[in-house]
């Protein structure tokens, strides 16, 4: 806290030099028009000013000098020069000493000039409201009593002069007394405010801070739907780029096509909520919610945008806690009688007298049965998945390895397993639990393998890595050469024991996404218009935490 207390008061002493700085300017400026209008007098009436000054000579060198000395504190003022306080005292000195000098050469305490000394004296208790302030009315009142009592003493002057002079005195240190009090206050709220300007500003920023690392996504729209303000969470959801609108007017930007027609719905039904949406494909399932910021309908619109994959991944572990207590039920229950099921038919497909028709009921109870035990397993394994712990991996050399790995795991099978490997340049670096993700990857490249050899006789995929158009984050896709898959299935693609294999078990996919969803990434289907299909992982910026 000590650097931020010294900061802020160095802040303020810079800010009370300024000031004190333009406030020098002003006051030399009018000194300037002082010294122009006593040179200008001495012209008006030359004959009378030498019969009544004491010394003319004097009084007119004294003003041509004082003309010539603010006309080049003006100069310098106007080339930049900053005065400093010394300067600024050493100038307000030489005033008081200046236009005591004309008083002395004029006609005395009596003459007009005595009034601006009054001028000088409250300037500098302006300037310097402290001590210094007093030490001008302590040196105009001697000055003043000391021109009264030589004119009385050598010139026979009246002795209303040390009068006038007494009173002058009482008047220089009434306005510094009144200036002094009038500055500090004016200091003490100048203070106060700048204090509370500064609490305000911090505020201000934490808010920013608070709002900008919100996982929430947070929009203001105007009334045409284009993006005013956008945080960074609804950047990244939305468009794929978090950060972008660091500037602090940035450029209005167009809603997504289906965030758009949420608005569009809201604004004919306010009380009705609109249905999820994906911005893109790779995009996870976003929920928007609506509302205005002005009395005047729809002027100003604050939209929510929140990933529902995080509610859905809160839901799937409530659900699979109720399902791990299920599963650990019946695991037992059916595992047993399915395996006197299958140990019944293994020991009948050992009898010579089976003919072609018991053969073939053996084989289905067999598959079937080994069916069933991979459901058990799939589900057990869902039930007992453990929590991410993640790494920060390179992708493109983690990848290599796992394609070394998986291709040993193939080397017995025919025909042999070919997977093309692409790594585009500069990918960035992604954080997540290397076992979770490799299970995921084994997932679709066994389905991947399987559909390639469906249709074209070749067990042939491509694993590619790659870099999000905002540089961000790193994604793995697993392209095949099957015969894709139809318009009709994307819907319900991941959904549990969902399957268009006679003998899968529809788990699959569903589990792939939810070790996906435990580390922060996403799995999606993307329609890259080429033969096949083609599954991505988008992983998030390596900066987040899981």
């Amino acid at each position: 806290m000590a650097p931020n207390t010294a900061a802020a008061g160095s802040t303020g002493k810079y800010t009370t030099g300024l000031k004190r700085t333009s406030l020098f300017r002003i006051y030399n400026h009018y000194r300037l028009i002082i010294s122009l209008m006593l040179v200008a007098l001495l012209f008006i009436d030359p004959v009378s000013f030498d019969t009544q000054f004491r010394l003319p000579y004097f009084y007119q060198l004294g003003a041509a000098g004082y003309l010539v000395l603010n006309g080049f504190i003006a100069l310098s003022l106007l080339a930049g020069f900053q005065p400093n306080k010394r300067h600024i005292t050493l100038s307000l000195l030489l005033d008081i000493l200046i236009m005591h000098g004309l008083l002395f050469a004029s006609t005395g305490i009596t003459n007009g000039v005595a009034n601006l000394v009054i001028v000088i004296v409250a300037a500098g208790n302006i300037l310097n409201p402290n001590r210094i302030g007093t030490f001008y009315a302590v040196l105009a009142t001697i000055c003043s009593l000391s021109i009264s009592a030589w004119a009385v003493l050598t010139l026979d002057g009246p002795g209303d002069d040390i009068v006038r002079a007494g009173s002058l005195g009482i008047l220089y240190f009434a306005t510094a007394i009144i200036l002094q009090s009038i500055s500090r206050r004016m200091i003490h709220s100048e203070a106060l405010a700048r204090s509370r300007a500064r609490s305000i500003a911090e505020l201000e920023n934490i808010n920013q801070q608070i709002i900008q690392r919100m996982r929430t996504g947070i929009l203001v729209l105007d009334r045409q739907g284009e993006i005013r303000v956008a945080n960074a969470a609804a950047e990244e959801l939305l468009f794929g780029i978090p950060g972008a609108m660091k500037t602090p007017e940035p450029s209005p930007r167009t809603l997504p096509a289906p965030l758009k027609l949420r608005l569009e719905a809201w604004q004919q039904a306010p009380d009705k909520r609109t249905e999820p949406f994906q911005p893109t494909p790779t995009s996870p399932l976003l929920q928007a919610s609506f509302t205005r910021l002005d009395r005047e309908p729809f002027k100003q619109i604050l939209v929510f945008v929140e990933d529902l994959s995080k509610v859905t991944q809160q839901a799937q572990q409530m659900k699979l806690a109720s399902l791990g207590r299920l599963t650990a039920g019946i695991a037992h229950e059916i595992r047993n009688p399915l395996g006197a099921i299958s140990h019944a038919a293994q020991l009948m497909e050992e009898s010579p007298n089976l003919d072609k028709g018991d053969q073939k009921m053996l084989d289905i109870i067999q598959r079937h049965s080994h069916r069933v035990n991979g459901i058990i397993e799939n589900i057990l394994t869902l039930s007992r998945r453990k929590p991410a712990n993640p790494d920060l991996v390179n992708v493109a050399d983690w990848l290599e390895e796992f394609r070394a790995d998986f291709l040993q795991t193939q080397e017995n099978i025919s025909p042999p397993t070919q997977i093309i490997l692409k790594s585009d340049p500069g990918i960035p670096a992604a954080r997540f639990d290397k076992s979770q993700i490799e299970q995921v990857l084994v997932n679709l490249c066994d389905n991947g393998l399987r559909y390639s050899q469906q249709e074209t006789g070749e067990r042939t995929i491509e694993l590619h890595a790659g870099i999000t158009a905002d540089n961000e984050r790193a994604w793995i896709a697993i392209k095949d050469f099957g015969p894709g898959i139809t318009e009709d299935s994307r819907e319900m693609l991941f959904e549990p024991f969902y399957t268009t294999d006679k003998g899968g078990t529809g788990l699959g996919l569903y589990l792939a996404r939810e070790l996906c969803e435990a580390n922060q990434a996403h799995l999606s289907l993307v329609d890259d218009n080429l033969p096949g299909s083609c599954f991505r992982i988008t992983f998030a910026p390596p900066g987040r935490i899981i």
